[in-house]
């Protein structure tokens, strides 16, 4: 009987512990809090299968909509920059105030620059305005240099690859003069080596059209069979020019020649004796020049290649990563030939009030670098944008040594020609991607017309409203004008859009020399 009690005694504590647990499982149904209340609530509209089901389309139309890399232009997008827009001003005006809004401005008859350090530590672009080379060529030559990871890259760019580049303009320029324009080929064994070629294909069958316009696109990608490469004597030639950049450099950061060169030589004492691969072949400058006219494709990439070349191997030495893109513009006449390596970008507004752009980014995401990328052995993340080995934001760049060990990064340019004549442009944009991270090529052209008036073409105007829309970058900005339909600039231009192009006296740069300024853009 005892036994019996304890049975049901403890059968009904069982029993009511089981009770208590269930309803704690079930949803807090026996205690009344806002706990309990919000429980319920999830269990009877979160949790359902549709609302599930839902949810995960969301999430994977999230995630396709970030890879596609498209947020910055979303609606999302369009609502953080308007509701960071008045913040930005705020940053900039104290900013301002305290004395570190730096930039730096030039100014021409036809062009104009604008750069700012932006929200950035270092200032790490770089610009070269040319309208005529050497004052005498009639060809205009216009930079823009976006470095990262330091500014050696781009300071070797500005340095070494546009004085070679100016060299080779200035002895084709030389020859055509004297040789090619007086139809003398006797004087020239190059130029006279061509036209009895030409002569003997004249006696011979005229090929056909298609024939033809292969053999001419074939001449154009390739040196000629009579032009030899330059051997480099020794390699003291390259590591002068490399020690001149880095001097350069290390004299802009120190003001200090006594010092720049002893940090120079402390660095390198290991280092000159391992450039023992010679660079790629240096063609001599006759060698450009087809059916009387420079190839200016062939001459930009040849020298870019070289260039990298050259500083990969000085970057080695010196254990330094730093990269930089590179986009050239050249105008001969009415030609305009436009080169580049990265993600920097040119627009041209055309008379139809058309923006065409110039070049085309070099980003990770695109399909054909992203083939190439895993055809190297590499690959791509996403750590913010799009980064290759989830370092680097674009896929092609001069230097990046560590990239360029496995050819994940390349810095062989992509080659675009326009005839100004056809397009009847405005003005050409040229600038760093600390502009087009904030601007369309529409927006760039439309705000730059408004601006077109002032003294430097709205290149301050532009920077400027870049950095008020939240710019994070290093902004730089070139604009290039044509006026009175006269597609041509510098001295080739004539006296035809002179009164109209005459920029202020008081604005005009000192020197040649990019002019810095500080925020109230007085030279110090």
């Amino acid at each position: 009987m005892d036994d019996e009690l304890e049975d049901k005694v403890f059968y009904q504590t069982y029993v009511s512990h089981m009770k208590i647990l269930s309803k704690f499982a079930v949803g807090f149904s026996s205690i009344n809090s806002p706990l309990a209340y919000i429980w319920k609530l999830c269990r009877l509209y979160v949790l359902r299968p549709e609302v599930i089901f839902c949810g995960l389309i969301l999430f994977v139309l999230l995630l396709y909509l970030q890879a596609v890399d498209v947020w910055s232009r979303s609606i999302l997008g369009r609502i953080q920059a308007t509701l960071g827009r008045q913040k930005a001003v705020k940053m900039m005006e104290l900013s301002a105030s305290a004395g570190d809004h730096q930039s730096w401005e030039e100014m021409k008859q036809q062009s104009s620059a604008f750069a700012v350090l932006g929200r950035r530590p270092r200032m790490e672009d770089r610009f070269i305005i040319e309208e005529n080379i050497n004052n005498n060529t009639g060809i205009s030559f216009f930079a823009v240099f976006d470095g990262h990871g330091g500014e050696f890259a781009a300071d070797f760019a500005k340095d070494v690859l546009v004085k070679n580049i100016y060299n080779k303009i200035i002895e084709m320029s030389k020859l055509l003069k004297t040789e090619g324009n007086s139809g003398d080929y006797d004087k020239s064994p190059y130029l006279a080596r061509k036209q009895s070629r030409k002569d003997a294909n004249k006696e011979n069958t005229e090929p056909t059209a298609g024939v033809m316009r292969k053999d001419s696109l074939r001449k154009a990608h390739s040196t000629t069979a009579d032009c030899s490469a330059i051997k480099q004597k020794t390699t003291e030639a390259s590591i002068a020019d490399i020690y001149t950049v880095q001097l350069n450099s290390a004299m802009r950061a120190s003001g200090n020649l006594g010092a720049a060169k002893d940090s120079f030589l402390n660095n390198n004492n290991n280092g000159q004796n391992g450039a023992a691969n010679a660079p790629p072949p240096n063609y001599e400058a006759k060698c450009y020049i087809e059916h009387g006219r420079i190839n200016f494709g062939k001459l930009i990439t040849d020298e870019i290649m070289s260039a990298d070349y050259k500083l990969v191997e000085q970057a080695k030495r010196a254990t330094n990563i730093a990269g930089t893109t590179a986009l050239i513009a050249i105008v001969q006449g009415s030609k305009l030939i436009v080169a580049n390596v990265g993600d920097s970008r040119g627009v041209m507004y055309d008379w139809r009030g058309i923006a065409i752009p110039l070049s085309f980014d070099h980003k990770p995401q695109q399909v054909r670098e992203r083939k190439r990328i895993h055809d190297a052995g590499g690959f791509i993340a996403f750590r913010g944008v799009w980064r290759v080995a989830g370092v680097l934001a674009t896929s092609r760049a001069l230097g990046d040594y560590p990239l360029k060990d496995k050819n994940l990064v390349i810095a062989t340019p992509d080659i675009l020609t326009f005839e100004l004549n056809d397009h009847k442009p405005h003005f050409l944009i040229l600038a760093s991607d600390g502009l087009w991270d904030t601007f369309s090529n529409e927006e760039a052209c439309t705000f730059a017309l408004e601006h077109l008036k002032e003294p430097d073409f709205g290149a301050k105007s532009l920077a400027m409203e870049s950095y008020k829309r939240g710019s994070v970058d290093n902004i730089t900005v070139l604009v290039i004008v044509f006026k009175n339909d006269v597609y041509k600039i510098g001295s080739s231009a004539g006296k035809a859009g002179e009164e109209s192009l005459k920029v202020p006296a008081k604005s005009q740069p000192v020197a040649p020399a990019v002019v810095q300024r500080s925020n109230s853009i007085k030279t110090k």
